[in-house]
């Protein structure tokens, strides 16, 4: 069974990151299904049953997103609130749909990864901040197979040549698209 990533990305045509492991994963459409919500969901009117039995086709899953104000954008989260309904993701009456599925998280975040510690800028460390999404996980008695994430794309005001924002990462991408790959081969 193949494993679907739920990309979530308000503008994915303008990313870096994001359709970067876009583009790697549709090269094994055997492997993954990749499911843009906000291509798919551009009113934000999703289909939770649609959506559910998507979930319900694939052995794991796989939630793709940056990290928007220390958090994950707003259609994923409702996305979140609709589809992992209880009686479906947790509850009585059926709701066992995500027991035992391996779940991992794969988050693009702008800001360098020492600022995203107890001494650094922001004083939390990402797994900090996405403890709510193991929370959730945990709640639905999903098998949380924690996340992979690339830090750092986003640059102090100065700090790049102007058009030249993109040649440091070019590299370090490249390994964080083959990297991803192999993460969620081994949830």
């Amino acid at each position: 069974m193949k494993t679907l990533i739920i990309v979530s990305h308000p503008n994915i045509e303008n990313s870096v990151i994001n359709k970067r492991w876009v583009e790697e994963l549709k090269k094994y459409s055997e492997k993954y299904t990749v499911h843009e919500l906000y291509n798919i969901y551009p009113d934000g009117n999703i289909d939770v049953e649609k959506e559910q039995q998507l979930i319900e086709s694939h052995r794991n899953l796989v939630l793709q997103f940056p990290v928007y104000w220390f958090n994950c954008p707003p259609l994923l989260k409702k996305w979140l609130d609709d589809v992992f309904a209880y009686g479906w993701a947790y509850g009585s009456n059926g709701g066992d749909k995500l027991k035992n599925r391996k779940v991992g998280l794969a988050v693009s975040a702008g800001i360098k990864k020492e600022d995203y510690s107890e001494e650094g800028r922001y004083r939390y460390t990402l797994e900090h901040l996405l403890s709510p999404f193991e929370t959730t996980l945990l709640y639905c008695n999903a098998d949380y197979r924690s996340f992979f994430a690339f830090y750092g794309i986003e640059s102090e005001p100065g700090e790049n040549e102007p058009g030249k924002e993109n040649e440091l990462v070019t590299p370090h991408l490249e390994n964080s698209a083959k990297d991803y790959l192999n993460f969620v081969d081994n949830l």
